[in-house]
């Protein structure tokens, strides 16, 4: 079972990248080319819209949460891997404000039907590089949250200012 997340591919990448990577191609491929894909697209932009445009909203919104939840259950499998435990009351702490940043900062709209894989990949590139750099400068822990927040913040204040424009 721990080999799940603590083997390496040719003794280099750690294959929790190599199964991260093989997500982000899946759902990359099923959200550009795929019909489930642009009624994903289209219920997050306008469901009203959309249910008049003949998608189904409800079985997209189901279908949606299902694979979402796949994806959370794989996730958390590589994750009781890596830590040969789960503590239900502290496992994936603050992980939802690591998602919501990341996905903010690769450029999805808080507003809804815009948004990429590809931009949320980079996003959480960008967000691990920016981890990293507070840990070896030395921010406290308790500020690595807050600096996130206002990151969070920001993104929504300047796409606020975007459609402003």
């Amino acid at each position: 079972f721990r080999n799940i997340s603590n083997s390496f591919l040719f003794d280099v990448i750690p294959l929790p990248i190599i199964y991260f990577l093989i997500m982000t191609v899946i759902m990359h491929l099923i959200s550009r080319y795929t019909r489930f894909g642009r009624h994903i697209y289209a219920v997050g932009s306008n469901d009203k819209a959309a249910r008049l445009s003949a998608v189904n909203v409800d079985r997209v919104k189901i279908l949606t949460y299902i694979t979402m939840g796949i994806c959370v259950v794989l996730a958390a499998i590589v994750e009781t891997s890596r830590m040969n435990s789960i503590n239900a009351s502290s496992s994936g702490h603050f992980y939802e404000l690591d998602a919501i940043a990341a996905v903010v900062v690769g450029g999805t709209s808080m507003a809804g039907g815009s948004g990429s894989i590809l931009g949320t990949f980079f996003g959480i590139l960008i967000l691990g590089i920016m981890n990293n750099m507070m840990v070896l400068i030395g921010v406290p822990p308790f500020l690595v949250g807050a600096v996130k927040g206002a990151i969070v913040i920001l993104a929504v204040l300047l796409q606020k200012k975007e459609k402003e424009i």
